[in-house]
C-alpha cells in the first residue's frame, strides 16, 4: 500500500528554484498545529471527459495527476491517453483501493474516482486550512496521500504554506475527515507500513518523517538529513518519497550518493553508499524488493543527468539514463516494468511517462498527461 519527494543553493536562489525549499524569505518551521476548521459540506465534481465512455477501464491501466491541470489521466501502457475526469486544481498524489476508487491529492480536497467507470465521486474538503486554491510546487493542499491496507482509511499529507503540515484522515466509508495530527513542512510523501499499524509522512522542508500510529494517533518525530540540515529551508540535501521495505525500515534515497534506511520503532539512521550521482525524488519497491529511484538530473552538486536507479536486495544497482527530468514510479503486476512520470515539480517537465524494461534497461516515451506527477497501476477488472 505504499505509494505513493539535498545539495546546498544560496537561499537568494529560492524564488527561482524549485523543491529546495520555500521561497518566501523568513519562513519559520514552526511546531504548533495550524489553524483548523470545520470541514464543509462536500462539493460535486464536473463530469469527466472520456473519448470512450461506454468501455470499462482495463486492469494494467495507468492513471495519472494531472498537475499542470485539474485533472487524472488514463493511459494504455502501449497506446497512451485515452481517458480524463475532472478531480480538482494541481492533483499531486494518488492512491487506488482494490475496490477501484481512486483517492487524489489535489489543492482543493481529496478527490474520488471510480476507475472502472471513469466517474467522479465527488471531493473532500480537508479540515486544516490552507490559504487560497493555488498551483505550482508550493500551494498549499494534498501532497503524499496512502490507503490502509483495509481500505477504511487514507491519510493525506497537508501542505501548509508558510508552516507545519497536517496529516489528514479520511473515513472511506462516510469520506469524511476524522483527525489531523501535526507534522512537519511538505509532506511530500505518504507510506502505511504493511500491517496497517503505522503511518510514515516524509517532510522535505523539515528534514524528517513523522511517524504516527494508526489507532492512537500518537507521533513522534524522526530527523533524516545524511548531509545535515546546514542551511535550513534552502538546502538541496532534503528527504523527497520514500518505500517501506518488509521488514519495516523505510528508505529514503539522497542525491544518488546516500540511500538512508530509518528504523521506525528507534529512530536509528544507517547509511548505505548509491552510485547515480544525480538528484533523487520518486520511490518505490516491485514485488521482489527491488528498489527503483527517479534521478531528476543536475541540481547543486549533483551531476549526472536523469535516471532511474535499479537497486537489488543486496545494494548492486543498475542505472537507466532517462530522456528529461522525471518526479515518480510506479511498477507493472507483472514487476517487469516501471512507468516513470515526466511531470518534475521543477521547471523541465514534460506531459508524459518513460516506460523501462527493468529486465533489458531499454526506455520508449509515452505521451500523456498534463504535467503528469503521480503515478498508479490499475488492477481491477
Amino acid at each position: 500500500m505504499n505509494r505513493r519527494a539535498l545539495l546546498l543553493a544560496p537561499v537568494a536562489a529560492l524564488v527561482l528554484a524549485g523543491c529546495g525549499g520555500d521561497p518566501r524569505p523568513g519562513g519559520e518551521d514552526r511546531d504548533a498545529a495550524p489553524a483548523r476548521t470545520s470541514a464543509p459540506a462536500r462539493t460535486a465534481e464536473p463530469a469527466p471527459t472520456d473519448r470512450d465512455p461506454g468501455r470499462p477501464t482495463a486492469p494494467g491501466t495507468l492513471l495519472v495527476t494531472d498537475f499542470g491541470g485539474d485533472t487524472v489521466t488514463f493511459l494504455h501502457p502501449e497506446r497512451g491517453p485515452f481517458a480524463s475526469v475532472r478531480v480538482g486544481t494541481a492533483p499531486y498524489g494518488l492512491v487506488v483501493g482494490a475496490d477501484g476508487r481512486a483517492w487524489v491529492a489535489t489543492a482543493e480536497g481529496v478527490a474520488i474516482v471510480d476507475t472502472r467507470t471513469r466517474k467522479s465521486l465527488g471531493r473532500v474538503p480537508y479540515r486544516t486550512g490552507t490559504g487560497p486554491v493555488s498551483e505550482g510546487e508550493y500551494r498549499g493542499g494534498g501532497m503524499g496521500i496512502a490507503l490502509s491496507p483495509d481500505g477504511e482509511r487514507v491519510y493525506v499529507g497537508v501542505n501548509v504554506p508558510d508552516g507545519p503540515g497536517v496529516l489528514e484522515i479520511v473515513d472511506t466509508a462516510t469520506r469524511e475527515v476524522t483527525d489531523a495530527v501535526p507534522v512537519g513542512r511538505r509532506p511530500f510523501d505518504v507510506d502505511v507500513d504493511r500491517d496497517g499499524s503505522e503511518v510514515y509522512v516524509t517532510n522535505h522542508d523539515s528534514f524528517d518523517v513523522t511517524a504516527v500510529r494508526a489507532d492512537t494517533l500518537a507521533a513522534r518525530r524522526h530527523q533524516v538529513a545524511p548531509y545535515g540540515t546546514e542551511g535550513g529551508l534552502g538546502s538541496w540535501l532534503k528527504p523527497h518519497y520514500a518505500a517501506v521495505r518488509a521488514d519495516g525500515r523505510l528508505l529514503l534515497p539522497f542525491e544518488g550518493e546516500r540511500l538512508a534506511v530509518l528504523d521506525p520503532d528507534t529512530g536509528r539512521v544507517t547509511i548505505e553508499k548509491m552510485t547515480a550521482d544525480t538528484h533523487q525524488h520518486g520511490a518505490a519497491l516491485t514485488p521482489d524488493g527491488t528498489l527503483l529511484v527517479v534521478g531528476t538530473g543536475p541540481i547543486g552538486s549533483a551531476d549526472e543527468s536523469a535516471s532511474l536507479t535499479i537497486r537489488a536486495r543486496n545494494g548492486t544497482e543498475r542505472v537507466v539514463p532517462l530522456d528529461g527530468p522525471h518526479e515518480d514510479v510506479a511498477v507493472s503486476r507483472d514487476g517487469r516494468s516501471a512507468y516513470v512520470t515526466g511531470g518534475f515539480t521543477r521547471d523541465g517537465f514534460w506531459d508524459g511517462i518513460t516506460v523501462v524494461d527493468l529486465r533489458e534497461g531499454t526506455t520508449r516515451r509515452l505521451p500523456g498527461g498534463t504535467r503528469p506527477l503521480g503515478i498508479a497501476v490499475l488492477s481491477g477488472g
